[in-house]
């Protein structure tokens, strides 16, 4: 076909479209327009045209193919072509092509071109190392997990912890691999290093037991069974079986050490109740309860991860931004109380990523205020980078209202492939923004899109174990915009997948366009959350609709619990002891310098209540809230007082003791004690500490040192 391209022709890369069969328009000459590399389009890529991909491979140039389909053949070629590292495949035909709304899709198309060809490749992230060999625990009653120990025994090294009786079950008569008996107490760890630790309650330890079943057949209540479980109601402690047991000794009614722990690689739960309760389970361990079936498929899945391994470190964390805690109050478990892997705990005052358990969501970064934790998978710069990329271009081949679709690499990549086959496609002007986890868009992502040009924001929940995070997010941005004067929806979180594709295609078609920014913002979205929340926040208000308005901006705008973004209100309570400005992390409280005043910076507050749960006179409260005027110039960040009173003087002397409250405060506390019961000792109180003692010296009527003679 016919070769497109610019006048500032790239000599190193060329781009090859296929409009698969026909089944696409793809214009030519439009989306070379804005590239500058050599750019063919094609019917049949995959086939006829196949040898037009080879010619470019074999020219040591970069190669762009616009099909993710055939990334197997494409790769193979590449391979024999020793050009393996020079080809890069993208998705035009289901984010684009195959749509209602192909005829107006240029705009779009040469949007992900450009993104697809002209963004460098993400910064290497992290890496955590992870190993697993075959060491397998198998926990469960007698019969199913003794059978699947036997047959696994050839291809894992299986040991058995026994939880409940079988009577009829025969422990195997060749001692291959550890059986144990117990309760669990607690099942913790990851892959390759879990860590059991049950209870030994069994009198007869297996460890020690040579199973010659000589205490079966001595018991005369028949209480003990084939699986060497003792039933204890049925025991009349004859010790008939003890006798038996002779000098193994294995056989103690009264044994007191009857704490175990042992670790292991992998883990088979068989309890009808799993050990482990997460909505997101750690690799290597599997609960497929009693179905037969569904055991031979986990344990199937846990063959898979022996072996060594490398995966993401997702999150970043820094110590110095953690709200959690501070001298053991707690304050933001945001993180906490929304990982789906139990994979967050609190550590003192800050918390603790285990990376070992993490998979990935990024729910942690989205709920946290502070930015102490950041998403690494990809990093929002890098995300940044692709999303200005994807809008400029869009703009500049002459698209409008422009709706970025966030969504997840698998499920929401699924969705989106499905309603372009089956239904109408993504619209025109919504282009799809691909991420590890859509869990992990933010509101600094949402409102930096929307800065940067975006009409709308959408998140496709495809793949979340939880929208709620998301939900809440948008709802804070919502209310900002709204506030704002930016007429319509700009952020939607849409619950949908693959099997339920009508739904994302209704609420796309049914979304109509919302207000957009006046000017596109330039700057670009930082690493640190508040900081690119402060830059989007900026351009929104100097553009906001509202300032065109009679009444103008809002004073303040109301936000939900759980914003980010509010002010502290101190009550008459307030002693000025100032304990909330030694718990706040973030500067947003502070001690004045030239007077007994309690000041406050809204800007920097995080709403995460540390200064609330240390006010020891319970006089601070919290209101979720934004002031637009914050944002309006660059000194903007002031400080307010929140409180401020007298300075407290000796009766005696008239030195300055402190604040009038605080000394109040104190004064009350003691003075119904019975050190403090007289008036002149309740006067002392309010004396500084030399005038207390001269006033003591005074009052006293024993006989003084130096009123004493020989």
């Amino acid at each position: 076909m016919e070769e497109h391209m610019s006048e500032r022709r790239d000599p190193t890369s060329r781009i090859h479209l296929c409009d698969c069969n026909r089944s696409f328009a793809l214009d030519a000459g439009r989306l070379a327009a804005g590239t500058d590399a050599a750019m063919q389009c094609h019917h049949a890529l995959c086939g006829a045209e196949l040898p037009a991909l080879q010619t470019s491979l074999a020219g040591g140039k970069t190669v762009h193919v616009a099909c993710t389909q055939e990334t197997a053949l494409f790769g193979e070629l590449a391979e024999e072509a020793g050009a393996g590292e020079r080809i890069r495949f993208f998705n035009l035909r289901e984010h684009a092509g195959w749509s209602a709304e192909s005829a107006a899709a240029t705009p779009k198309l040469a949007a992900l071109i450009a993104a697809a060809t002209t963004l460098a490749d993400p910064e290497p992230v992290a890496a955590v190392q992870m190993s697993a060999g075959r060491s397998l625990l198998i926990i469960g009653e007698a019969g199913a997990a003794l059978g699947w120990a036997e047959r696994l025994a050839g291809s894992f090294e299986p040991a058995v912890l026994i939880t409940a009786r079988s009577k009829d079950v025969e422990l195997p008569a060749v001692n291959a691999y550890p059986v144990w008996s117990g309760r669990p107490v607690r099942l913790g760890g990851h892959l390759g290093a879990f860590e059991l630790e049950w209870t030994q309650h069994n009198p007869i330890d297996l460890e020690l037991c040579v199973r010659c079943n000589a205490c079966v057949k001595a018991c005369p209540e028949g209480a003990i069974g084939w699986d060497l479980q003792v039933d204890v109601d049925a025991c009349r402690s004859h010790g008939a079986c003890v006798a038996a047991c002779g000098e193994i000794g294995a056989i103690d009614f009264a044994r007191q050490d009857s704490a175990r722990s042992e670790r292991f690689d992998l883990v088979l739960d068989l309890s009808a109740e799993p050990l482990l309760r997460r909505v997101e389970l750690p690799d290597g361990y599997a609960a497929p309860g009693r179905d037969p079936f569904e055991q031979a498929l986990a344990v199937q899945a846990l063959g898979e991860f022996v072996g060594e391994f490398e995966k993401p470190r997702y999150v970043a964390f820094e110590a110095a931004l953690c709200a959690h805690s501070r001298a053991k109050k707690t304050g933001c478990s945001n993180c906490i109380e929304s990982c789906s892997t139990a994979a967050i705990r609190s550590n003192g005052d800050v918390i603790a990523v285990d990376p070992y358990l993490c998979k990935g969501c990024g729910t942690c970064s989205t709920v946290c205020p502070s930015g102490a934790l950041s998403f690494q998978y990809p990093r929002v710069p890098e995300l940044g980078q692709r999303v200005k990329t994807l809008l400029a271009e869009y703009a500049r081949a002459g698209g409008t209202d422009a709706c970025l679709l966030f969504h997840s690499a698998a499920a929401g990549s699924a969705a989106i492939a499905r309603l372009a086959r089956r239904g109408r496609g993504l619209p025109a002007r919504v282009i799809p923004v691909e991420v590890w986890s859509a869990d992990a868009v933010g509101l600094d992502l949402m409102l930096g899109s929307l800065a940067l040009g975006a009409c709308q924001v959408a998140v496709l929940a495809a793949g979340s174990h939880d929208a709620a995070p998301l939900e809440a997010q948008a709802g804070h941005g919502q209310a900002i915009l709204s506030a704002l004067g930016y007429g319509g929806e700009h952020l939607r979180v849409i619950e949908a997948d693959a099997d339920d594709w009508q739904a994302l295609e209704r609420a796309l078609y049914d979304w109509a366009p919302a207000m957009t920014v006046a000017e596109p913002a330039r700057f670009r979205l930082l690493a640190k959350k508040r900081e690119t929340l402060d830059f989007a926040l900026r351009h929104l208000v100097a553009h906001a609709p509202a300032t065109t308005t009679p009444a103008g901006l809002p004073a303040a705008i109301a936000l939900n619990a759980g914003a980010p973004f509010g002010q502290v209100i101190a009550s008459d309570a307030c002693t000025l002891c100032m304990s909330c400005t030694g718990a706040c992390p973030a500067g947003a409280l502070r001690a004045a310098s030239d007077a007994y005043r309690l000041e406050f910076v809204e800007k920097n507050c995080l709403q995460c209540g540390l200064c609330e749960a240390s006010c020891p006179e319970s006089a601070i409260t919290l209101e979720p809230r934004l002031l637009p005027g914050e944002y309006g110039t660059e000194g903007a960040r002031r400080a307010r007082a929140l409180r401020e009173a007298d300075i407290f003087h000796c009766t005696a002397c008239g030195k300055a003791m402190g604040a009038a409250p605080l000394i109040e405060s104190m004064i009350a506390r003691l003075s119904g004690h019975a050190m403090f019961a007289g008036e002149a000792e309740r006067a002392r109180l309010r004396m500084c500490a030399d005038c207390r003692v001269i006033d003591m010296m005074k009052a006293e009527t024993a006989v003084k040192a130096w009123d004493l003679t020989e």
